[in-house]
């Protein structure tokens, strides 16, 4: 018994010894765990102040949410009661359609009515639409026929008043030539007679000047002149006169005087290019052909247009005066046709058409016969009363792009793109000479060519800015003049022998001496 007691003690003891230690052991752990604890713990405090914050937060947004109900409950109460107003404005709405229906359905049955109507005055107008396109047919029937009838009166007339006025002309220069070869017989010896005799015509020297002067090969350019902006098609000498006249693609005609260079006069008004000019052989009237497909009449001494003549409907590019009088005027233009106009009148007197376009022409000395030359290289020449083609003649194995008329109008003198310029006798249409020069090209398909005034000598221009001089007796070159820097598109010889003027592609001008 005491033996279990001693036991019991024992376990007992060894049990709170074991306690004990576990008890320190704890003690010793905690103390250990103590800066761990206190560190979770803070965190938790803090987060529970987050918590606290955040449930205030939704506390107030709660309060908002039922204030936000509350107002959508009165505007829903309000909304309701627009939806039953605007129901009864759609009853209203709908009745008023029926009765539109209704009114539509009435105005459907009137419409038909009408349009019955309108089928029965329809067929009333097209009956009268035909009854009167019948009467105009026969009204334009007979007033073509009045129209042929005025027209056949008129050119009638005018053939008739023409050949009165040319006969006038011719009696008058014949009484001219008369009185001044009596003023001569008094004035003169019978030596001075004989030296302007030539072939049996005496050839009468230029007004201003005493005695008939002699062409002369010109060697030097005496003025080089920048005349036009663009190229210089045309020039020309006035009548008695060392004037040049010139035109350009700037749309201008100038006058120059070539003994000093300077530009006396500027004409104005053309609206295209200059492709040819002519004047009246008392220098009061300038001509000009234009690629605007008209011709425009100057008076000089203005310097204002006088007649803008219109009928062509393509480029007009050559012109002529009658030599015999100062009111009739032959045109050439790529329309094919040439036309003949009176400047006293104002309009056209006679169209000629034909199958090749005109580049050049000109009038016959008696101012009966119009001289043309066209791209299919033929010489034409035609009456200019009737319209009639005279006679035709194979020029040039292209285009003609020149025709000049010697003084004594007995030679033709061409030029064409095959680079040859040919002679013709004016009253048989032969060819008595041929002008060739190597490395002459002509420029363009209105590049003129020119004679001199005592009709010795032929002048023309090459692509190369080169003018070739040819004696027409020998048939040879004599000069040959290099001043221009671009194709020369036209030479012209002063009526008082001197001096030789050249234009180029540049609108350059040189004056040759």
């Amino acid at each position: 018994m005491l033996k279990m007691l001693n036991e019991e003690e024992f376990a007992i003891a060894a049990i709170k010894q074991a306690l004990k230690a576990l008890r320190q052991r704890h003690l010793a752990e905690e103390g250990a765990h103590a800066p761990a604890i206190t560190a979770i713990a803070r965190p938790l405090i803090y987060q529970g102040s987050e918590w606290k914050d955040k449930a205030e937060k939704l506390e107030l947004e709660l309060q908002q949410c039922y204030k936000a109900q509350s107002r959508l409950s009165e505007q829903l109460v309000v909304e309701v009661a627009e939806g039953r107003t605007a129901k009864a404005l759609i009853q209203e709405k709908e009745t008023a359609v029926a009765n539109l229906e209704k009114e539509v359905t009435q105005l459907s049955d009137e419409l038909s009515e009408f349009k019955k109507n309108l089928d029965e005055k329809s067929k009333g107008v097209e009956l009268l639409t035909s009854e009167n396109q019948e009467l105009k047919r026969q009204l334009d029937e007979m007033t073509m026929k009045a129209k042929n009838a005025e027209a056949e009166n008129k050119m009638l007339i005018d053939r008739w008043m023409l050949q009165k006025m040319q006969d006038a002309e011719r009696l008058n220069e014949a009484n001219s030539l008369y009185e001044d070869m009596l003023e001569q017989l008094k004035s003169s010896s019978i030596q001075q007679i004989a030296r302007q005799q030539v072939d049996g015509v005496v050839r009468q020297c230029e007004e201003g000047a005493e005695f008939y002067v002699e062409s002369t090969v010109p060697t030097t350019c005496n003025n080089r002149i920048h005349a036009h902006d663009g190229g210089c098609a045309s020039i020309l000498f006035e009548y008695n006169s060392s004037k040049l006249i010139t035109g350009g693609q700037d749309r201008s005609i100038k006058m120059w005087d070539t003994s000093t260079g300077s530009l006396s006069h500027t004409l104005y008004g053309c609206l295209g290019s200059v492709l040819d000019l002519t004047i009246t052989n008392d220098n009061k009237t300038v001509i000009a052909a234009s690629s605007s497909n008209n011709l425009y009449v100057w008076d000089v001494s203005s310097g204002r247009i006088r007649h803008t003549l219109t009928g062509h409907t393509d480029k007009v590019c050559a012109v002529d005066v009658s030599k015999v009088s100062n009111r009739h005027v032959v045109s050439a233009a790529y329309d094919r046709t040439i036309k003949a106009w009176d400047l006293q009148k104002g309009y056209c007197t006679n169209t000629i058409i034909f199958p090749s376009n005109c580049n050049a022409v000109c009038f016959s000395m008696d101012g009966r016969t119009i001289c043309s030359g066209h791209v299919d290289g033929n010489l034409r020449l035609w009456d200019i009363q009737t319209g009639k083609l005279l006679s035709e003649v194979a020029a040039h194995s292209l285009a003609v792009t020149s025709i000049s008329l010697s003084r004594n109008g007995n030679t033709i003198l061409t030029s064409g793109r095959d680079n040859v310029h040919n002679l013709f006798d004016m009253r048989t249409l032969e060819v008595y000479g041929t002008l060739r020069a190597s490395g002459n090209r002509v420029a363009s398909n209105w590049s003129r060519s020119c004679i001199s005034a005592d009709d010795n000598y032929v002048a023309a221009g090459s692509a190369d800015g080169s003018v070739h001089i040819w004696s027409i007796q020998k048939g040879d070159i004599v000069s040959t003049l290099k001043e221009h820097g671009s194709s020369v598109l036209c030479c012209a010889w002063s009526g008082l022998g001197k001096p030789l003027a050249t234009s180029d592609k540049n609108g350059v001008i040189c004056t040759w001496i």
